[in-house]
Protein backbone atom coordinates (compact mmCIF):
# COMPACT_ATOMS: atom_id res chain seq x y z
CA UNK A 1 0.00 0.00 0.00
CA UNK A 2 2.61 2.36 1.06
CA UNK A 3 4.50 1.50 -2.55
CA UNK A 4 0.81 2.59 -4.00
CA UNK A 5 0.19 5.50 -2.85
CA UNK A 6 3.83 7.06 -2.44
CA UNK A 7 4.15 6.97 1.13
CA UNK A 8 6.14 5.48 3.98
CA UNK A 9 4.99 2.65 5.83
CA UNK A 10 4.84 4.54 9.27
CA UNK A 11 2.74 6.94 7.19
CA UNK A 12 0.15 4.29 6.53
CA UNK A 13 0.36 3.01 9.56
CA UNK A 14 -0.11 6.06 11.24
CA UNK A 15 -3.47 6.60 9.54
CA UNK A 16 -4.96 3.33 10.06
CA UNK A 17 -4.46 4.24 13.65
CA UNK A 18 -5.81 7.88 13.21
CA UNK A 19 -2.85 9.23 14.27
CA UNK A 20 -2.04 11.67 11.29
CA UNK A 21 -4.19 13.74 9.59
CA UNK A 22 -4.60 12.71 5.73
CA UNK A 23 -4.35 15.40 3.03
CA UNK A 24 -7.32 15.37 -0.17
CA UNK A 25 -4.85 14.30 -2.20
CA UNK A 26 -4.11 11.29 -0.21
CA UNK A 27 -7.43 10.48 0.06
CA UNK A 28 -7.49 10.12 -4.15
CA UNK A 29 -4.53 8.05 -3.74
CA UNK A 30 -5.61 5.46 -1.19
CA UNK A 31 -9.07 5.36 -2.77
CA UNK A 32 -7.46 4.65 -6.54
CA UNK A 33 -5.09 1.64 -4.97
CA UNK A 34 -8.26 0.36 -3.39
CA UNK A 35 -10.62 0.69 -5.88
CA UNK A 36 -12.72 1.81 -4.15
CA UNK A 37 -14.90 5.47 -3.61
CA UNK A 38 -13.44 7.93 -1.43
CA UNK A 39 -16.57 8.43 0.84
CA UNK A 40 -15.92 4.58 1.33
CA UNK A 41 -12.73 5.57 3.66
CA UNK A 42 -14.85 7.04 5.98
CA UNK A 43 -16.88 4.26 7.00
CA UNK A 44 -16.88 1.45 9.41
CA UNK A 45 -16.29 -2.07 8.14
CA UNK A 46 -18.65 -3.34 10.31
CA UNK A 47 -21.58 -1.22 8.41
CA UNK A 48 -23.35 -3.51 6.21
CA UNK A 49 -23.22 -1.88 2.39
CA UNK A 50 -27.49 -2.57 2.98
CA UNK A 51 -27.35 -0.47 5.68
CA UNK A 52 -25.71 2.13 4.43
CA UNK A 53 -28.04 1.73 1.65
CA UNK A 54 -31.19 1.66 3.49
CA UNK A 55 -30.11 5.28 5.17
CA UNK A 56 -29.18 6.94 1.88
CA UNK A 57 -32.73 6.31 0.72
CA UNK A 58 -34.38 7.24 3.51
CA UNK A 59 -32.76 10.40 3.66
CA UNK A 60 -33.38 10.76 0.10
CA UNK A 61 -37.06 10.10 0.78
CA UNK A 62 -37.12 12.70 3.77
CA UNK A 63 -35.43 15.35 1.32
CA UNK A 64 -38.02 14.57 -2.01
CA UNK A 65 -40.97 14.70 0.63
CA UNK A 66 -39.97 18.02 1.90
CA UNK A 67 -38.99 19.06 -1.39
CA UNK A 68 -42.57 17.77 -2.91
CA UNK A 69 -44.32 19.78 0.21
CA UNK A 70 -42.69 23.28 -0.84
CA UNK A 71 -43.29 22.56 -4.37
CA UNK A 72 -47.05 21.95 -3.80
CA UNK A 73 -47.23 25.15 -1.38
CA UNK A 74 -45.38 27.27 -3.75
CA UNK A 75 -48.23 26.40 -6.68
CA UNK A 76 -51.35 26.38 -4.12
CA UNK A 77 -50.11 29.72 -3.66
CA UNK A 78 -49.25 30.83 -7.20
CA UNK A 79 -52.87 29.30 -8.10
CA UNK A 80 -54.56 31.81 -5.70
CA UNK A 81 -52.34 34.83 -7.12
CA UNK A 82 -53.69 34.19 -10.22
CA UNK A 83 -57.02 33.69 -8.77
CA UNK A 84 -57.48 29.93 -10.48
CA UNK A 85 -57.50 27.98 -7.20
CA UNK A 86 -61.30 27.30 -8.20
CA UNK A 87 -62.42 28.99 -4.33
CA UNK A 88 -64.90 31.36 -4.45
Amino acid sequence: MAEAVDLSAQTISDIEGFRTWVSDKTLIKLALALETDIYQLFISSSIQKDEIYKTVVLDLVKILQKIKKDIDFDFEKALKIWGLDNKE
